[in-house]
């Protein structure tokens, strides 16, 4: 029967003994050529001595006794001997004899013709026992073997004991059947026979290492390329597998983990060769086998990216999709089903990290524009380690870390573009702003301003998406950012000058002006945010543009509270000339005056941002207290009498509560000014130089700016004449002047005496000098009691002859 199957005959068209009748078949092997009958021998006989020559045996129905191919005693003369070579059949069917390649053409045509006669012979014993079977009836029992040769009441002797059938040598597989195993998938079996047949043309080199082709002889040269091309096919099997076991699962999940357990082994197998091959021959299939899985992480990346919307970061995001995709089916079901030595699951993540690597790189050669730079260094720095390798046991790959995807220098040309790109889109954006917002502000339309929302938004863009790419990159673009917002606020500066310094833009309707300059003090605050944040992400070598920028800023609201403050003490000024006269002493019209208009005005200013309002509303607060004292130290009212002294001090007081309550409802920080006022009673009421010495001394240590003028005029108003007490009183003023450094101007926010200019101190010419000359009736006059103080002659004037 093993002769059968190897000749193709199935077992199923072998009929059995008894059921055809004893005719010799027409033998299937008698047209082939090579092939001869050899003597039948005796059949022999059964135990009681009935000869079987009348049975059929398996032999003789099948047409195969006469054959037996192989058999060495009693061959023919003229048939192949030992330095012949064999007839075609006597390699196919002789054991241990592996059939090559050329054998199979012929024995497919053979196996046809024998099908075919096979066939016929079958159906014409078929129809000859059916037709016997219907006119003899039923088929009678027989008896068995046993019951013929033992007579009836004897004991049927024992059996003979079996013989033992000797081991049958394994049969050596040809190419074809190889090749047919691979196409099969059956790749482990393959590769044994594989390896068995590089071990045979080994052994018929010499034992050395496998030479090329032809190197041998025609036969070892055939050997030579069937196990090469048997290698060919065998690794296009392998690598295809990989391909396909990554696509997916699949209807026959169970068999393609089987097959991928059985490349893992053809793996193993290879390796255990390659080191009996020695490094000159290794055939290094578990380095080809991670390039093929390379490749094929390449072509489902390729296949994943380009169809997918939304520009660069639309590609990334199929790309993440897709590695966590495939990663996972590594991970579950792929990796497990490999050998563990091979550290699967490493090389299948080092596959698709190189693939990506290539991809990116391709990418960032690409002239790319600025949104698709930011998202792929974004999707390098931070998707990519985050949500990918994250996922991922880096402690498990076998040879350590994996590389980056782009190279430092890369990385550094991205960043480079990106900066340029932002410096020049941004300047060019925001200038465009600027001009765009400047055409409204001569305009009497009254709309917001949007210029400060509009520039923190076209920096912020960048400033906040460079810091989550990483922190170096963060650094430098707030850097640059900072120093375009530093040549925009300059910019910024000269155009609102140029504004409030046009001719026609105070031929404006006043509420319009108003509103327009507030809403240019507003942009300030947002504006000066964004230079301080820049700054304290940017590098130490930001500060000299934060500076610029804080400066810009600081004269653009300097000159808006000048001129909002102009314009309100413009409207203030005839109620200011009102005070210190008679008048103001019996009637509070002029500060009511004040009141009122400071009040009504505080709605308008109401509407700027709470910093800028802060230091505008402080601004008023020293101003409108410069304007109360100034008439007053410039010598408008003055005090003949202690009644009158203390009738000034009392509406002085009155006063000073009066504007204390006015700013605090405008919420005023400026409460170092609530107390000038009352110190300036203090000193017109006190009589005693010792407490005016004290008072003066608190004027000067609170208001480091009052000058021995101011107090000498503030005297004079009191009416203090004598010379003496006046001495005391400035020596006091000069000591702490100069114990206190009050030669150093304040800061211009607390400055205040300095911007009230008193008239040079008069001197009073002593009564002997004039009696002779100037005629009592004159000396009744106070005022001409002190003359103003001489002026020295120029020295290129001559004196005046008398």
């Amino acid at each position: 029967m093993p002769i059968l199957k190897n000749l193709g005959v199935a077992d199923s068209k072998v009929p059995r003994a008894g059921t055809l009748p004893l005719r010799s078949s027409r033998n299937p092997f008698e047209e082939v050529p090579g092939l001869e009958e050899e003597e039948v021998g005796e059949l022999g006989t059964l135990p009681n001595g009935t000869s079987c020559r009348r049975r059929a045996t398996l032999e003789k129905l099948a047409g195969l006794a006469p054959f037996r191919l192989g058999w060495t005693p009693g061959r023919r003369a003229g048939s192949p001997g030992d330095g012949q070579p064999r007839s075609f059949l006597g390699r196919m069917l002789t054991p241990g004899i592996r059939r090559s390649s050329a054998d199979f053409g012929l024995l497919a045509r053979l196996q046809g013709t024998r099908a075919q006669g096979d066939e016929e012979a079958a159906g014409e014993a078929a129809r000859r026992l059916a037709f016997l079977r219907l006119g003899r009836g039923p088929k009678p029992r027989r008896a068995s073997l046993a019951e013929r040769v033992v007579p009836a009441g004897e004991a049927a002797p024992e059996p003979p004991p079996k013989v033992p059938e000797p081991l049958k040598m394994k049969e050596p597989l040809s190419v074809l059947e190889i090749l047919s195993l691979i196409q099969q998938r059956e790749l482990s079996r393959a590769d044994e026979h594989i390896l068995e047949l590089e071990a045979e043309e080994l052994a018929s080199s010499g034992g050395g290492a496998p030479g090329p082709p032809g190197a041998e002889g025609a036969g070892g040269g055939r050997r030579a390329r069937d196990v090469a091309l048997l290698y060919e096919a065998l690794q296009r099997e392998l690598w295809a597998l990989v391909r396909e076991t990554l696509a997916g699962p699949g209807p026959g999940a169970g068999a393609g983990t089987g097959a991928v357990a059985q490349l893992g082994q053809v793996l193993l197998q290879e390796e255990a060769a390659d080191g009996r091959r020695g490094p000159g021959a290794a055939r290094k299939l578990r380095a080809r086998w991670a390039e093929a899985v390379g490749r094929a992480a390449r072509e489902r990346l390729e296949a994943a990216a380009p169809g997918a919307p939304g520009g660069l970061a639309g590609q990334l995001e199929a790309l993440r999709a897709r590695l966590l995709e495939d990663m996972g089916g590594v991970r579950g079901r792929l990796a497990p089903a490999y050998p563990a030595g091979l550290g699967a699951f490493g090389v299948y993540l080092r596959g698709y990290h190189g693939a990506l690597a290539e991809w990116l790189g391709a990418a960032a050669r690409r002239r790319l524009p600025l949104p698709d730079r930011y998202a792929l260094l974004h999707w390098h720095n931070q998707v990519y380690p985050r949500e990918v390798l994250g996922l991922v046991d880096l402690v498990a790959l076998e040879n350590g870390e994996l590389g980056p995807l782009l190279s430092p220098g890369t990385l550094r040309g991205l960043e480079d573009e990106c900066v340029t790109d932002v410096k020049a889109q941004t300047r060019a954006a925001l200038l465009r702003v600027l001009q765009e917002n400047e055409e409204h502000w001569g305009s009497t339309e009254d709309r917001p301003s949007s210029l400060a929302q509009d520039v923190c938004e076209l920096l912020e863009e960048h400033t906040e998406r460079a810091p989550r790419i990483s922190q170096e990159f963060g650094e430098r673009m707030a850097h640059c950012c900072l120093g375009g917002l530093a040549e925009f606020l300059q910019s910024f500066q000269q155009r609102v000058e140029r504004f409030h310094e046009h001719p026609g833009v105070r031929e404006l309707l006043p509420d319009t002006y108003i509103s327009r300059t507030i809403s240019l003090v507003n942009c300030g605050p947002p504006l000066r945010a964004l230079a301080e944040r820049l700054a304290r992400v940017g590098p130490p070598e930001s500060e000299p543009a934060r500076e610029a920028a804080a400066s810009a800023l600081d004269r653009v609201t300097r000159l808006c509270h000048r001129v909002l403050a102009d314009l309100l003490f413009q409207e203030l000024q005839p109620h200011f000339n009102k005070l210190m006269r008679r008048k103001w002493l019996n009637s509070s019209e002029a500060l009511d005056g004040i009141v009122g208009t400071l009040g009504a005005q505080a709605l308008a200013l109401r509407r700027m941002q709470d910093e800028p309002y802060q230091a505008l509303v402080a601004e008023l607060h020293r101003r409108a207290l410069v304007e109360y004292v100034r008439p007053l130290l410039r010598g408008r009212l003055r005090c003949r009498s202690a009644r009158t002294r203390s009738r000034v001090a009392g509406r002085l007081r009155e006063d000073a509560a009066q504007l204390q309550r006015l700013f605090r409802r405008l919420e005023s920080q400026a409460s170092w000014l609530d107390a000038v006022v009352p110190h300036l009673a203090e000193v017109l009421q006190l009589e005693d130089t010792p407490s005016i010495q004290v008072e003066v001394g608190v004027l000067v240590r609170d208001y480091p700016d009052i000058r021995r003028k101011h107090v000498a005029a503030l005297l004079d108003i009191r009416g203090l004449h004598n010379t003496a007490a006046r001495q005391e009183i400035l020596a006091v003023a000069r000591d702490l002047e100069l114990s206190e450094g009050g030669a150093l101007s304040p800061p211009r926010d607390r400055a205040f005496f300095s911007d009230i200019s008193v008239p040079r101190p008069p001197f009073c010419l002593g009564l002997p000098l004039f009696l002779g000359r100037l005629p009592l009736s004159r000396l009744a006059r106070p005022d001409l009691a002190c003359l103003p103080r001489l002026r020295p002659l120029s020295p290129s004037r001559p004196p005046t002859q008398r």
